[in-house]
């Protein structure tokens, strides 16, 4: 078994969308694979990480839930620092939700690198046949226009879940290791705030779920 210690690469991603469109329980799916009818909205910022393997190289994989609520947005800026990947999450069953992309969008290329690989998620699919309000078309097609990979899916059935988060990974590690490479060849410059390649501090333990709140969550211990 692959100790959670011992990693290559450790990839932040951040999770951003509406308040209700499923991120936590997609954080909590791919993680511990897990789903949590009862969930209720993040406070603030909570994240979870889990180690997979690309081209025999370990990633560990630390993803933010940021807070979809609109009086939190003014404090999420400081968590997309450091972040390489992030998924805009809209619900296939409410066109607010996906017109609000374009809000997420902007506050990304605001906050993030201009690198950051980014993926749009239509989730809560297992509703498609009942409920479904954005169709498929719509979505890919604006993640083909804004240069955004994308996936629907169901944290509730896990419906591409691992799929999608396995993508983006994948595609991040394309882009991330090369420019480290490219960095320190070209200048002897060390690599970016983007990715650690270093063991993590003696009795760390994020296996499970922090949340953090106040100021106390700027400089909490990520890229």
């Amino acid at each position: 078994m692959m100790a959670d210690d011992e990693y290559d690469y450790l990839f932040k991603l951040v999770l951003i969308g509406d308040s209700g469109v499923g991120k936590s329980n997609l954080l909590s799916r791919f993680t511990s694979n897990e789903f949590n009818l009862e969930s209720k909205s993040t406070i603030g910022v909570e994240f979870a990480t889990k180690n997979i393997v690309i081209d025999d190289h370990t990633i560990k994989c630390q993803i933010w839930d940021t807070s979809g609520q609109e009086r939190y947005r003014a404090i999420t800026g400081a968590y997309y620092r450091g972040a390489v990947g992030a998924l805009l999450v809209y619900d296939i069953t409410r066109p607010s939700s996906f017109q609000n992309i374009d809000h997420w969008l902007k506050e990304l290329k605001d906050h993030a690198d201009e690198n950051i690989v980014m993926m749009l998620v239509g989730n809560k699919s297992d509703l498609a046949d009942s409920s479904r309000a954005v169709p498929t078309e719509e979505g890919g097609a604006f993640a083909e226009d804004n240069k955004m990979l994308f996936f629907e899916t169901s944290a509730l059935d896990a419906t591409n879940v691992d799929a999608a988060f396995q993508t983006v990974f994948s595609k991040i590690y394309e882009i991330v290791p090369k420019k480290i490479a490219n960095s320190a060849d070209g200048n002897g410059a060390t690599p970016g705030q983007n990715t650690i390649k270093l063991k993590p501090p003696t009795g760390s333990n994020d296996d499970h779920n922090e949340k953090l709140d106040g100021e106390s969550k700027v400089g909490g211990g990520c890229c």
